[in-house]
Formats: structure tokens, sequence, C-alpha cells
């Protein structure tokens, strides 16, 4: 199982579902990240949605990806990682400062998220007239799914995203997910196989 360190742990299984997170660059002030990564007794999870709580408010730092012709480069770079067999891609959704997908990698996931954030950041920032400048921040959030149910609350949380932070009334109306039939649609299949006792695992 591959792992690597930088600021947070990273365990990446291959060919097991990911909850992958990434962020515009810039798209939290650093007095909100000290302050979350200081609340010690948060679990990851507890310390991951309070992040996302803070980005779906985007009161700080880009939207870039509100523009339709930049959430279409992500949308584009996830239909091609799955067309190329690198990743099956079970649900996403681009938010206005970040990007939300379930996923199982068929590669290293450092080389999925890679060639996205490498190509759409490129694209974006001829878009935005942009030189030498970071597009995304360099970390992701991962996550390991480890359970069916845990896969069906991942892909719940995800889609409704656009819904709790009041972009949407719907999930399936925000063009921008694998809920709306807009765009790419993502593979019908419904995760790793698990075993019984994966819990235990």
């Amino acid at each position: 199982m591959p792992y690597y360190e930088r600021n947070l742990p990273h365990w990446l299984p291959l060919a097991k579902d990911l909850f992958v997170t990434w962020r515009l660059c810039g798209s939290l002030p650093m007095e909100t990240i000290e302050a979350l990564r200081t609340k010690k007794f948060l679990r990851p999870g507890e310390r991951f949605r309070e992040f996302d709580a803070h980005l779906d408010r985007h009161a700080f730092g880009p939207v870039w990806l509100k523009q339709p012709q930049l959430a279409a480069l992500v949308v584009a770079a996830l239909k091609d990682v799955q067309e190329k067999s690198l990743c099956t891609v079970h649900s996403y959704v681009i938010m206005p400062n970040h990007v939300h997908v379930l996923l199982t990698p068929l590669v290293a996931l450092e080389r999925i998220t890679f060639l996205i954030k490498g190509r759409t950041a490129r694209h974006a920032n001829l878009v935005l007239r942009r030189t030498d400048k970071h597009f995304w921040q360099d970390e992701s959030f991962d996550h390991w799914i480890r359970n069916p149910a845990e896969f069906a609350r991942v892909r719940t949380y995800i889609e409704r995203n656009p819904v709790k932070a009041g972009l949407a009334a719907r999930a399936e109306d925000w063009q921008w997910s694998s809920a709306s039939s807009t765009h790419f649609s993502p593979s019908s299949a419904s995760g790793t196989r698990f075993s019984l006792c994966s819990d235990e695992d």
C-alpha cells in the first residue's frame, strides 16, 4: 500500500475507493488553517468537515470555479482519467473553490491528481491570463472508504454539497456534479467489493 506524508499522512491503497478533495490555492486564510490544526481533539473527519464548511462559505480567496469554462475543464479532466483507465469515478462535484471526488484508483493516486491538477491549472491560468502562479493548493485530502455504508454516505455528501452550501435547491440542479446529467456521467458501479469483515481489516 503506497504511503507518503507532507503536512498530512496519506495511506493510498490501490483499487480501493477513496474520497479525494483538493482546493484552489489561497482559498483559506492561514489563520483559519492554523486554528483548525491546533484543535487536536478533533478526529480527522471532524477537522475535514470544519475545513469544508469554511470552503463552502467561499468568503476568502479565489472562486474561479464559478466560471463555467473553468468548471468544465475539471469535468473534462475527470472524464479523461477514467477513459484512460487510470481510475473509476463514482461521484464528483465542482464547487466554486474546491473539488470533491469519490473514485477507485487503478494507478497511484498521485499520478491521477497530478494529471488532473496539472492539466486544469495550465488551461485555467491561460483563461485567467495568469502566468507563473499556482492555481491549485499543492496537497489534497484523501480518505480510504472502508465499507459500503461509508461509500453511500460519502457519495451523498459529495452530491449534496451544493445544497448544503446554498448554491442549489436540489443536488441534481447543480450542473457541475455527478448528480446532474448535464455533463460527464461517472461509473454506475457501486465501488469496491467489500468483505463482510472489512471494518476489522
